[in-house]
């Protein structure tokens, strides 16, 4: 029995998805780039990587970024379906969030990516 990538260059997926010519909104890897779409975002998720956090500790984990990013990229995570919001009653309201399990499969997912980084010589500004 043959496995199932002979035949297929290194990196290239033996599914019928990647036979393109055009980005699509279903292809895996545009889901996956549009999950980690913008700014800050990877460093949102490392944070969540270590466990749930409420905003004001995702705040003093991330002192630089702003309120209003903080808030657009947890909503953004929410709607993708990486990051689960709950919010407990009482006063103040109390929210926790947290990765879902999609969420966890993106730890590998920015270790690749921040290996790929590491391996290319430093980056200089012309």
């Amino acid at each position: 029995m043959t496995h199932p990538t002979v035949g297929h260059p290194a990196g290239l997926p033996d599914d019928p998805r990647a036979d393109v010519t055009a980005p699509t909104p279903e292809c895996p890897v545009e889901i996956t780039l549009a999950a980690l779409h913008g700014r800050w975002t990877t460093l949102v998720i490392r944070e969540l990587l270590r466990g749930d956090r409420s905003y004001s500790e995702l705040r003093a984990a991330l002192p630089v970024l702003s309120d209003k990013v903080l808030s657009d990229r947890l909503t953004h995570l929410t709607k993708t379906g990486v990051v689960h919001r709950d919010r407990h009653p009482g006063w103040p309201p109390r929210v926790r969030y947290t990765l879902t399990p999609n969420g966890h499969r993106l730890g590998p997912v920015l270790q690749a990516l921040w290996d790929w980084g590491a391996a290319l010589p430093a980056h200089t500004e012309p």
